[in-house]
Formats: structure tokens, sequence, C-alpha cells
């Protein structure tokens, strides 16, 4: 892992969501495990519906639970079902601390690109929930086919949107939670800072660029103070409006 001192300053912050800016693994966990119980397959165990949380959902039900391809598809279908009924904000919670770095991030003109795997309609609506889309230049997720779904091509995409705005995406860097995040960073000639809080494991952290513990840390390495309370949105903003 490269030393802290070592970084140098961003031209533009890339985000992941899930395990990065919000709680969301209690929702998508157990939608997942009632999606596979109800189309007659096992139940994962705790650890292995943890592992889901990251990597695109279609990709899970092939390499995790072992599903045929069209076994996997009819599991995505159940489970995206699932998710219109509620709603992908259901059972998350966005981490303390984050929403101020990217609104103070916002503020001195950093361009912000969220680069999940989620599907993109969904991320807009997260976003939008907790009042955080007006600090994004981009918003880039999944595409609704799955075409577009691993990270690499998510920031790819991200780039091009960038580009087409006038932005050059290098110097960057993409703050995420996974090795899913430090490789789609690396195919893409970016650093990576992986979050300790989310759904990696140690082992994971190898090839990204720093890891930190706490919103504070990665406050500072991203070149702020500590957060600070002026960036977040107003409360009619988090009760659901902001930018689309």
């Amino acid at each position: 892992m490269i030393p802290v001192e070592t970084l140098s300053p961003w031209s533009v912050v890339f985000f992941d969501l899930d395990g990065t800016i919000v709680d969301s693994a209690p929702g998508i966990t157990s939608r997942i495990a009632a999606s596979l119980v109800e189309l007659g397959h096992p139940r994962p165990t705790d650890a292995q519906l943890r592992s889901y949380v990251g990597p695109p959902i279609l990709d899970g039900f092939r390499n995790i639970s072992g599903l045929s391809d069209s076994e996997a598809d009819e599991a995505l279908r159940h489970y995206r079902s699932r998710v219109a009924e509620v709603g992908p904000e259901h059972d998350s919670a966005l981490y303390p601390g984050v929403a101020e770095i990217l609104g103070e991030l916002s503020l001195r003109g950093i361009p912000l690109a969220l680069s999940t795997s989620k599907p993109e309609s969904q991320a807009v609506r997260i976003l939008r929930h907790y009042g955080l889309t007006g600090f994004f230049t981009v918003i880039c997720g999944a595409s609704e086919d799955e075409v577009r779904s691993s990270k690499a091509d998510v920031v790819a995409e991200a780039i091009r949107r960038l580009g087409a705005l006038g932005i050059a995406a290098h110097p960057g860097v993409l703050v995420g939670d996974r090795v899913m995040d430090v490789e789609g960073a690396a195919a893409h000639g970016l650093s990576s800072i992986l979050v300790r809080w989310g759904y990696g494991s140690a082992e994971e952290e190898r090839g990204a660029t720093a890891a930190v513990d706490t919103p504070v840390q990665l406050a500072e390495l991203l070149g702020l103070a500590a957060p600070v309370p002026r960036g977040l949105p107003s409360t009619a903003d988090a009760a659901g409006g902001g930018a689309s």
C-alpha cells in the first residue's frame, strides 16, 4: 500500500455507493435470501449473503449461490421485483460523516462521480432520498440489462460522461469498500482509497492506494479538515428533494 503522504491532489473523486456512502446490506441481503428461498434454492449463510453486497447481484447468484445462467436471471428478476415493491432505500442508512465530506468536496469545486454496480435508477433514487444528488457531477451505475455492471465498466462510463462535460478524470481517486473498487480504479489508472466501515476484508485492501478506518481519516486524506456540517443539504432536500 502506498504511504498516505505520497498521494496527489485529485481532479475528480469517484465514490462507490453501497458500503461507502450508505449501509444498504440489511435490505439487500434480506431480499436476496427471500428471493432464493421463494424460488426453491437454499438460503445462503450470513457470510455468503454479506459477500453479495458490492458486486453485481447477478454475479452473486451465479458465483456465490451457484445458479445456472437461467436460474440467476430468474432470481434477479425476482429480486428486482422486491426492490420495486419497497424501494432501494428501504432498510438502508447513511454512514455518519460521509454526507459532510461530499458537501465539502462539492463546495470546493471538486467534481464527484458516483460509480456503483447497483442499477443506475436505484442509485439515483437512494441519493435523492438522502438529499445527495446535487453534490455529484455525474451519477453512473449499472445498466438495467446488466451489460454495464462491472466496476471497471461503470467507471469507464463515468469517465466518458465527465469527458463530455470537459472534465479530465486524471489524477483521480475512487473511494470504495471492496476489491472490485480497487480493481476498477486500477483498470483506468485511478488511485483507490478503501474504507473499512463497509463490507470488505483486510485481504481486499491489497493493491489499494490507501485504506481508512473513519470518515475523519478519509476527509484528511482527501485534503479536507474534519467533516463539517456546512456541506449538508437542507432539511427539505434531505426529505426527498435535490437535483435529479
